[in-house]
């Protein structure tokens, strides 16, 4: 299947790069938020971001305003009928997911695939809300997805063939490195190394080893690393962290992956995200 537009159902953070991602290679994209407030913020993000662009010579202004031009924002889930597929981009919440893709399955053409940008849920539940979960598959990009070149193309149980190599062809048209985690195993292959790794950067803490900048810098020098696993947590959410151990110690049935004592503090003070602060740094 030929794909000309994109439906994208979240605007956050996520849902907003990969709308920006897929209209500035020239796609169209029908972008979806249950408010409108959500959307002109999303919008926004993107102005910004494709100013930076500009100012750095990658885009020019012409290029900014096509790109613009090519997303159409909407709250009604029924816009996306026309659409060639839907990537799902909104909160890390099964129920709601499964909720999303139930109506998504009524809503589009029969043999659409319907991707989900999750980081570490499984592509088998999802799929099961669906009279298509052949056609169903994980599509995991990374944040920023303006920049960050990897996608995990994910297999569910009954995915087929077709839509994974589909799956592929159109990441690369989208300018991006895919994957493919052929088994629907929690947190893929990267969350799956990471959050280990998070862990133990917290116990280390939690155990007066050493400090949050020195761990950081450790593992920048050490190990080559771009961000420390702190500023990586603070950059992405310890919020979101936290929900994905959680996730991991039920579903893999091991209290390894219980988050620590730490985060939990941290969670519990409400200090991270970035509205609210800068989570374990803010914590300090």
């Amino acid at each position: 299947m030929t794909t000309q537009t994109i439906g994208v159902v979240g605007a956050g953070s996520m849902g907003t790069g990969i709308a920006n991602l897929a209209a500035i290679n020239g796609f169209n994209v029908v972008l979806r938020d249950i408010e409108e407030q959500f959307l002109e913020n999303a919008l926004n993000r993107m102005s910004k971001f494709m100013d930076k662009s500009v100012s750095r010579g990658k885009l020019t202004e012409e290029q900014k305003q096509e790109a613009l031009s090519r997303i159409q924002t909407t709250t009604q889930l029924e816009d996306l009928r026309d659409v060639d597929i839907v990537i799902e981009a909104v909160i890390e919440d099964l129920t709601l997911k499964k909720e999303v893709f139930s109506s998504l399955d009524q809503i589009v053409r029969e043999g659409v695939i319907i991707a989900t940008n999750t980081s570490s849920m499984s592509i088998t539940e999802i799929a099961s809300a669906t009279t298509r979960p052949e056609r169903v598959a994980g599509m995991h990009f990374f944040n920023p997805a303006q920049i960050m070149k990897l996608v995990e193309v994910v297999r569910g149980y009954k995915t087929s063939d077709e839509t994974v190599e589909e799956l592929k062809a159109l990441s690369i048209k989208l300018a991006k490195e895919p994957v493919e985690v052929k088994k629907d195993s929690p947190g893929f292959i990267v969350n799956r190394i990471m959050l280990p790794q998070f862990i133990e950067a917290i116990k280390l803490v939690q155990e007066g080893v050493a400090s949050y900048e020195d761990i950081d810098k450790a593992v920048k020098l050490g190990l080559n690393y771009p961000m420390g696993p702190f500023e990586l947590q603070d950059f992405a959410g310890v919020d979101i962290g936290y929900h994905v151990m959680e996730y991991f110690k039920k579903e893999f049935n091991n209290n390894f992956y219980a988050p620590p004592l730490l985060l939990k503090e941290v969670i519990r003070a409400g200090r991270y995200g970035k509205k609210t602060g800068a989570g374990f740094y803010e914590y300090e």
